[in-house]
């Protein structure tokens, strides 16, 4: 098995996880303290990470990349527990943000001239198809 498909099977197991603790503690406190909780364990992360990533070679404009990768990933992640907050199910909220792809394939195709084959239009379709089904609701009589 090559080692990619090892790693993308622990971002299943760890996102998927995350789902949970992240509908948890929109149980228990606001948008914002999930952010800056979720902040104190990307930090935790930095000093093993410092010792894996070759970091001496990056320039100014990779380091801008990442850092706007980061904030757009906060602003996300914070809107996700918004979401949580207001009442959305995480059965429901969670996967329905996860088709986040279907914006960056987008935005590939625009700004890296990037092209989608018949077989991938087709899982778009099906991925917009499932996110209607997923986040559809009938009205509970009262």
């Amino acid at each position: 098995m090559p080692v990619w498909i090892f790693y993308s099977c622990l971002v299943i197991l760890f996102w998927g996880v995350v789902g949970l603790f992240q509908k948890l503690g929109s149980n228990r406190m606001s948008p914002k303290g999930i952010i800056v909780w979720m902040t104190v364990g990307y930090i935790l992360l930095v000093p093993w990470l410092l010792t894996k990533a070759g970091l001496n070679h990056l320039g100014p404009r990779d380091i801008a990349i990442g850092v706007v990768g980061g904030l757009t990933n906060g602003l996300g992640a914070w809107y996700l527990f918004a979401s949580l907050d207001a009442g959305a199910k995480a059965s429901v909220a969670v996967p329905l943000t996860a088709l986040n792809p279907l914006l960056t394939i987008l935005l590939a195709m625009v700004i890296l001239s990037e092209r989608l084959t018949p077989l991938q239009w087709f899982g778009v379709v099906l991925a917009i198809v499932a996110g209607v089904m997923i986040s559809y609701e009938t009205q509970t009589s009262q």
